[in-house]
């Protein structure tokens, strides 16, 4: 018997020592590796914030500089080149704003006048809402038509030239480049309109300047409906280039003789031009618009015009000569030193490419204009997000959350302002962007995008 279960235990034997073998090579064998569970995203915050920032800007190729500052905490929160220097455009017109709050009043000065006899001697003060065509502005024009003496006009000094330094000299016939000076009238442009239809007889406004308008059927190289003479105020109208309906502003060249000509024109009654006559001593000024009304057109639709001529009313605080350059002097050495980097701040408005400011200056400038004003009457002078302005196609929401001022020139495109939350903040926001290729929408859409997050999650 034992015999017997020994045979069958070596017939198994080669079986058992397999399965053994099997075994040994199965624990030897590693487990089965399973797919690692992926990293969660980090929250959002700065980090976030500041990693979007570098990826669009080597996404775009251009130079960003960014800063978003919490006044909750009382510092920056995000920073990429924000001490550095990049032209600003249309930003400047903060700096303009800013100059307006601590230098002017409540209303505009309209005009300065003195009486002498049946004579009443006026000149300007470079305000530019006189008879504009936006504004329907009348204060001034009824002031000087419902007066019983003689008019004479006196051409203010101004040292400031119709163009500031670095301004696109090929740009002089477009709405946006008037000319600035002593007295603006008709914004300094001339209006050409049509309603109706190719059939219908355009407009001249002010009709002063129809007798100087030519039509040529040929076509004009560069496409434009309207043109006027590089130095003089003649026009040609190129049909080929007219839609059926347009409403085409040009500039013209303003003069003291041109300047009579309109007053007398528009007001219907004599306006003599008392030539080289020095400014009269005991003089009052008239005051015209709300300050408000024109600083809120100046920031909305970013009306360079009104930028240029209210730093002129700025320096009519300093002396009684008009000068821009000596405005922004003022400015720069009694209110902004304490900037974290000096302003290179050319004209009023930005059209100028030698304006250079950093992010983190915009910031304190922002902040400084909170001082001067409560938020419930500086934001509504802002541009808005979905509102009329410069930022009606973007930030559309309700509530808006945007509000501020942005700034373009070639290879330019800015945003700085102040943004709310949903979480109940308010951030305050430079962002830069130059020496890009793309299109200017691109670069507003990346803006767009990353702050609108920042106003969803932040």
């Amino acid at each position: 018997m034992q015999t017997l279960f020994l045979r069958r235990l070596w017939r198994l034997l080669p079986c058992l020592v397999l399965l053994f073998l099997v075994a040994c090579s199965a624990a030897k064998q590693p487990p089965v590796a399973t797919a690692p569970t992926p990293p969660s995203p980090p929250p959002y915050g700065p980090e976030v914030i500041k990693q979007q920032v570098l990826e669009s800007e080597m996404g775009k190729n251009r130079f960003v500089g960014f800063a978003l500052y919490d006044p909750a905490l009382g510092k920056m929160v995000v920073e990429h080149n924000a001490d550095k220097y990049f032209v600003p455009a249309s930003n400047t017109k903060l700096f303009t704003f800013y100059a307006c709050l601590k230098m002017l009043g409540d209303s505009i000065p309209a005009l300065k006048y003195v009486v002498r006899g049946d004579s009443l001697l006026f000149w300007g003060t470079g305000d530019p809402t006189f008879t504009h065509m936006d504004l329907k502005n009348q204060v001034a024009y009824d002031f000087l038509k419902n007066r019983k003496e003689k008019l004479y006009y006196i051409d203010a000094p101004m040292t400031s030239t119709p163009f500031a330094n670095n301004w696109g000299w090929d740009d002089y016939n477009y709405y946006y480049q008037p000319e600035r000076s002593p007295f603006p009238i008709h914004g300094n442009v001339v209006k050409f309109t049509r309603k109706g239809g190719a059939a219908v007889p355009y407009s001249t406004t002010p009709s002063l300047f129809k007798p100087l308008l030519k039509t040529d059927t040929a076509r004009y190289p560069h496409g434009d409906a309207f043109v006027r003479a590089w130095r003089t105020n003649e026009f040609v109208y190129f049909p080929k280039h007219a839609p059926a309906d347009f409403s085409v502003e040009v500039p013209f060249i303003p003069s003291p003789e041109v300047t009579v000509r309109l007053l007398t024109d528009t007001l219907k009654k004599k306006v003599t031009y008392l030539k080289n006559r020095r400014l009269p001593t005991g003089t009052q000024t008239f005051y015209g618009l709300p300050s408000d009304s024109v600083y809120k057109r100046m920031l909305q639709v970013s009306d360079n015009l009104f930028a240029e001529q209210l730093m002129a009313l700025c320096s009519g605080t300093l002396s009684d000569t008009i000068s821009i350059e000596r405005a922004i002097r003022h400015v720069v050495k009694t209110y902004l030193a304490d900037l974290p980097d000096a302003p290179v701040w050319v004209d009023g408005s930005g059209l100028s490419s030698m304006n250079m400011f950093t992010p983190r200056s915009i910031i304190a400038l922002l902040q400084k204009l909170q001082q001067e004003r409560p938020t419930d009457r500086l934001l509504p002078l802002m541009a808005t997000g979905g509102r009329p302005g410069t930022f009606r196609n973007i930030y559309k929401a309700e509530p808006p959350f945007v509000f501020g001022k942005s700034g373009t020139l070639a290879h330019v495109h800015n945003q700085s302002g102040y943004i709310i939350t949903k979480s109940g903040k308010m951030l305050l926001y430079s962002f830069m962007n130059n020496n890009f290729r793309v299109s200017s929408g691109d670069i507003r859409n990346e803006m767009v995008r990353i702050m609108t997050e920042v106003h969803e999650k932040y």
